[in-house]
């Protein structure tokens, strides 16, 4: 089964082809990074007319680098929850008129579904049930997947994402955005133990995760010596900060999947490139004799191959809409 499938939630227009949701055909992104960096932030606007300038040439490209002519279309597959509500609006509409135009059906996909499918691209023998850790911009998540289509929330991010705090973080340093890629590389060369920062506890949910304080406890010592007078070591607190956001995630990822039984554990979403959550992953993972699924660089950030790798199941399991499918800028997964 061939799918068009279109990814519009945030600052990334794309679109991608993929077959039978493990085979991906074609796989095109334009990134606005340039367009918002030197707001130091998304702007929902700048980001919502730059993806209705791009979306249509983006899909007839990556229909022409894979090979395959419209005819050949199966059904088209957008991204249409959670995320900028604008930017969801414009891959939606552009899906419901690709769809009706090639009379073929159109597939819903949850945002964070697709990046969780990220994992099928990448590992062709992984199968559900595992546990899948998705964390990005806007989601930090414990998802238990049962299923291709069935899955269910363990614990969330009461407040931030871990991705938002990067940002914030790269911001306060002065190390531009977007700040996970800048912090990831500044890291490797500190001290993750000379500053002190806090690990969130929320009390009655073992499962869901704080970053707002962590954030904050960045922007205090930051400030503190700027006030003071004294120069504040980079690489060691973004050393440190890199350690606190592992500590936070990892401890409740492996007592989740003791708790489930499970012996496969996947991390999804573009805060999975970090280097120092990558690497506590794959130690604590062969520790417990855990099969460990990370994927690639690539397929960490938003793109549209993983929409249409979890379209493929969501047909299987009877997802269709209509020409009043609508964008949701919040949607349980």
């Amino acid at each position: 089964m061939v799918i068009l499938s279109i990814e519009s939630t945030c600052d990334e227009t794309a679109a991608a082809v993929t077959a039978d949701g493990r085979k991906v055909l074609s796989d095109q992104v334009f990134s606005q990074v340039g367009l918002h960096a030197v707001y130091g932030g998304v702007v929902p606007e700048i980001a919502s007319r730059a993806h209705v300038e791009v979306v249509s040439r983006l899909a007839e490209k990556a229909l022409e680098a894979a090979g395959v002519k419209k005819a050949d279309i199966d059904a088209v597959a957008v991204s249409y929850a959670p995320g900028l509500i604008g930017a969801v609006l414009v891959g939606v509409s552009f899906a419901k008129a690709a769809a009706y135009g090639l009379g073929v059906p159109l597939i819903p996909v949850h945002h964070v579904r697709g990046h969780i499918a990220a994992n099928y691209l990448a590992f062709p023998d992984l199968e559900p049930p595992f546990l899948c850790l998705a964390i990005s911009g806007g989601n930090t998540l414990l998802v238990d997947v049962r299923d291709y289509t069935d899955m269910r929330s363990l614990g969330a991010t009461v407040d931030d994402a871990a991705g938002e705090c990067f940002d914030k973080a790269a911001r306060v340093l002065g190390l531009g955005y977007p700040g996970g890629k800048p912090v990831d590389e500044l890291s490797k060369t500190g001290d993750d133990k000379k500053y002190s920062l806090p690990r969130a506890h929320v009390a009655g949910r073992p499962y869901d995760m704080s970053f707002s304080g962590l954030k904050t406890a960045v922007v205090n010592i930051v400030h503190t010596a700027e006030q003071r007078g004294e120069p504040v070591d980079k690489p060691s607190l973004c050393a440190s900060f890199c350690a606190a956001v592992s500590g936070e995630l990892l401890p409740r990822a492996i007592a989740a999947l003791r708790e489930l039984g499970y012996k496969k554990l996947a991390v999804a979403g573009g805060v999975a490139a970090n280097s120092r959550i990558r690497a506590d992953f794959e130690a604590a993972a062969e520790q417990a004799g855990v099969r460990l699924y990370i994927p690639p660089l690539r397929l960490c950030v938003d793109n549209a191959a993983m929409i249409g790798a979890q379209a493929y199941y969501e047909y299987l399991a009877g997802a269709r809409a209509g020409s009043d499918l609508n964008g949701y800028a919040n949607l349980e997964i």
